[in-house]
């Protein structure tokens, strides 16, 4: 086999649709060459690609597919939404086409023909991909209830610029809404309604949102999300990851990254400023989320009975 002629410099390291590369001069004798990887039609690879990142590895095939977008679960990593951890085939792609087009059978690709409206489709680097309420009504046809009121509180919590670079949410709890609505028969809308009844603007985490969850489903009260405590002192605020006011008690969800030698210091620093505000801090952390998150109900209960908290009696 003759040596192939090198591609352009903008098409190595990465797949490339056909169409793309003969507009970039490539013929089409060289896209026939064993050295690229055929990844099914209209599309080539000078590499393997498992390794390569999701949003240049999905980018062929929704370009190739003329009115699709990416979905599902594709979808919800390029937005980083959190999702069920379940692994996929490092090569499988979602893609929606809109109900009514030719069925569509390509390798690596779960296509789901469905009802797609053009406000449901948004772009991110390029590539169309759904919005991040219409994905999130797509992930009910597979998610649980916790998983999406995971997804749903990440949607609608108020982002940190500093950290995040934006300072709007990715979508309204009316935007979710306005999804179940639009699309009453849909597989999954059950579940979504569910939901969205306990998806709360506020969670910075998804281990936040579920120990909300835990703590609800127990019967204790709901809590505050990231309220700041006014300190009438002029000192530092605390902003508790959920709070009781009443009883003056913040809980503090503590994940890997509180480990590290700086945020040990910040955490202590925390600590004693709740002693100086007359507030109560219960610490939490992954051990206590194991049985559905019972040991850390049980931190909080014991915290808010020894605050004057009883439970309703039932009639």
């Amino acid at each position: 086999m003759k040596t192939a002629r090198q591609l352009p410099a903008e098409l190595l390291g990465r797949p490339f649709t056909v169409a793309e590369a003969l507009g970039r001069g490539v013929s089409a004798r060289r896209l026939r060459h064993g050295s690229l990887q055929g990844l099914g039609r209209g599309i080539r690879s000078g590499i393997p690609t498992a390794d390569v990142p999701l949003e240049i590895r999905a980018r062929p095939f929704v370009e190739v597919n003329k009115g699709c977008a990416a979905s599902h679960l594709t979808a919800a990593e390029l937005l980083d939404l959190p999702r069920r951890m379940k692994k996929e085939p490092s090569e499988m792609f979602h893609i929606i086409r809109p109900e009514g087009a030719a069925h569509l059978n390509r390798p690596h690709v779960v296509v789901h023909r469905m009802k797609l409206y053009e406000d449901e489709i948004t772009t991110l680097n390029g590539i169309r991909l759904t919005t991040p309420e219409r994905t999130w009504l797509d992930l009910a046809e597979t998610l649980s209830v916790d998983e999406l009121v995971v997804a749903g509180d990440h949607c609608v919590r108020m982002p940190r610029p500093e950290f995040e670079g934006r300072d709007e949410p990715l979508c309204t709890v009316a935007d979710l809404q306005r999804m179940i609505d639009r699309h009453k028969g849909k597989r999954g809308v059950r579940k979504a309604k569910e939901a969205i009844q306990l998806i709360r603007v506020g969670s910075d985490s998804p281990q936040e949102s579920l120990l909300r969850l835990a703590i609800v489903r127990a019967g204790l009260p709901e809590p505050e999300l990231n309220v700041p405590v006014p300190a009438s002192d002029g000192g530092r605020l605390i902003q508790p990851d959920l709070s009781y006011r009443k009883y003056k008690i913040g809980v503090e969800y503590e994940g890997e990254g509180h480990g590290e030698e700086a945020q040990i210091v910040r955490d202590i620093a925390r600590s004693e400023r709740y002693d100086e505000l007359g507030w109560t801090e219960v610490r939490i952390s992954k051990r206590h989320m194991v049985n559905d998150a019972k040991p850390a109900v049980a931190k909080v209960r014991t915290a808010l009975v020894q605050a004057g908290w009883r439970p309703e009696k039932r009639r």
